[in-house]
């Protein structure tokens, strides 16, 4: 019997290339997506291996469904891996940014995690019933989920409730086998660095800071782009699922010593001193 992972967020980005790297390493993959043209793009371009499956980490119902799905599958075996990839970035400043679009980054980043973990854990082995070694549970984090970067509050505030919740998680696991890794990836080039050109800096131009936000998203159009390729994150994927002893975390991160070993090294009040300087969020930056 094939191993059978389930990879959420897989319609683009880094959730389509760990669905396409773990169907060439002889997976069959649950791909969770939320549309049917997504499903259909899969199956033609990825082929047999996937299964896409309709489904949505801010509604528990959807989860459930493909839950069950995945479980008659299975036919009392359980799942190799659970990939919790699906998220999105939301940013602004915090000073004024809507409360509510906070709200939904914490919904699909933090939330939307626990209500996937809660619909395929026991397919995982907690299931006393299935048959099968323990299978592994695989957050996608992020560099900031260990460093916070203006502008990006909620998406920072979520990745390191992510890393909290999985420490916890882990523990808790234990009493199953079931292991949680970590990983951690800096700037990757996929479509998600696109959607910089879709914030409204001018909603916050009777503030301070467009200025500076002007600044960062420029940076993040540069450095985007020029990321990590998705399939070397799909690769230590595979590796986190399959390992005989994977490491707790991972941290993916292009231009390593310039983008994480140095700055976790440096006091931390001079790297915000260096950040805000470089940004233009001095007090004297100020029009």
């Amino acid at each position: 019997m094939p191993q059978y992972a389930v990879v959420t967020g897989a319609s683009t980005g880094i959730g389509q290339a760990c669905t396409d790297y773990l169907v060439k390493k002889g997976f069959r993959v649950f791909a969770g997506v939320r549309k049917d043209a997504d499903a259909e793009r899969l199956k033609a371009e990825i082929g047999e291996g996937v299964i896409p499956l309709i489904m949505d980490v801010t509604d528990a119902a959807t989860l459930q469904a493909a839950a069950k799905t995945v479980s008659e599958t299975l036919a009392g075996q359980t799942l190799a891996g659970l990939v919790c990839n699906a998220g999105i970035a939301v940013a602004g400043p915090l000073l004024h940014i809507n409360v509510d679009e906070v709200e939904t980054q914490l919904d699909v980043n933090v939330l939307g995690v626990i209500r996937t973990v809660q619909a395929f854990g026991p397919l995982l082995g907690a299931d006393h019933k299935l048959a099968g070694p323990p299978g592994r549970i695989v957050m996608m984090s992020s560099v900031a989920g260990k460093m916070g970067a203006p502008f990006m509050g909620p998406y920072s505030a979520s990745k390191h409730a992510l890393e909290g919740l999985t420490k916890s998680l882990r523990k808790e696991l234990a009493l199953y086998g079931i292991e949680c890794v970590i990983i951690g990836p800096g700037a990757v080039a996929t479509p998600i660095w696109d959607k910089a050109e879709e914030i409204d800096v001018e909603q916050y131009k009777d503030t301070d800071y467009v200025k500076p936000m002007q600044n960062v998203l420029g940076w993040m159009r540069k450095r985007g782009p020029e990321g990590l390729p998705p399939e070397h994150i799909a690769k230590r994927v595979h590796h986190a699922i399959t390992a005989d002893k994977p490491k707790l975390r991972y941290a993916e991160v292009p231009d390593r010593m310039e983008n994480w070993t140095i700055p976790r090294l440096l006091p931390e009040r001079l790297v915000d001193k260096l950040t805000v300087k470089r940004i233009g969020l001095r007090p004297e930056d100020r029009d």
